[in-house]
Order: structure tokens, then sequence, then C-alpha cells
């Protein structure tokens, strides 16, 4: 099955020594409204991924950002999210910037990396594996 490929970004404050984790509340639609989520969004015609990644962030939060390692999910596209898309996620830093809600989001949150911290978001669930693969991937070092 061929998958409508969606980029996102884990934005950590530090690919390095990570403690924090940047989450972004959705605006619409009004089925996902109010649910926490990584930034990211659809690629443009002939983008690749990590180019679509960082024209994302830019576009919805106003940073630029360093990649790391990819959240490896399931399927060659990522993270199955329903049955016609699946998110490739990268872990980034930010290198510019300070980020704000310029698209798509209504609140920004710094949240710890630890298991109780991230279950006090309400996030979508499609999200919910990335979370916790995450947060195994920092544990273990391999965000860079």
């Amino acid at each position: 099955m061929a998958y409508k490929q969606i980029v996102a970004a884990a934005i950590l404050d530090s690919l390095s020594a990570p403690s924090k984790l940047l989450a972004a509340r959705r605006t619409s639609p009004p089925m996902l409204a109010g649910l926490w989520e990584f930034p990211g969004g659809k690629l443009e015609p002939g983008e690749n991924c990590e180019a679509g990644v960082r024209r994302e962030l830019a576009e919805e939060l106003g940073v630029q950002v360093v990649l790391g390692s990819e959240v490896f999910g399931p399927v060659p596209e990522g993270w199955v999210l329903n049955e016609s898309a699946a998110m490739r996620v990268w872990f980034a830093e930010i290198s510019d910037g300070t980020p704000d809600t310029l698209e798509d989001h209504d609140q920004l949150a710094w949240v710890d990396l630890d298991e109780a911290a991230l279950a006090t978001l309400d996030w979508i669930p499609a999200d919910l594996p990335i979370v916790h693969a995450v947060l195994a991937d920092t544990l273990a070092g391999a965000t860079r």
C-alpha cells in the first residue's frame, strides 16, 4: 500500500543531552483540535523528507533546526497514521529562532522526557507509539 508521506520532528532541547521534548497542540481539524502532536506536515511535490521537515518547522513554528537521527517506524514510510498516511519523524534541535504558534497550533509545551510527564498530555492516538519510541531512543542515546 502506498501512503501519503507526512514528515515531523521530535524537537529536543539538545540532541547530545536531551531532557525535554517540544509538543504542539493542534487547532484543526475539529476531531484533532486540542490534541498534542509532533510538529510537521505534508511533503510538497518533488520535496525530500528532510527538506520537508525543515520547511514545515519554519512555517509552523518559525524555527530552523539541525536534524538528528530518524525515529524509525514499522513501515518504510515511518509510522502509520491512518489508512492513507504515514509519518517519518526525525529528532531535531533548534538552531535559530524561538518556537511560536504560527500555523496549525495554539499552544506549545516543553515536556520532560519521562513517561509520567509525557502522559500528562492528550496526544493524538496515532502519535502515541511514536512518543514511546522517542522516549526509548532518547534513553538509549540514539538521537544524533
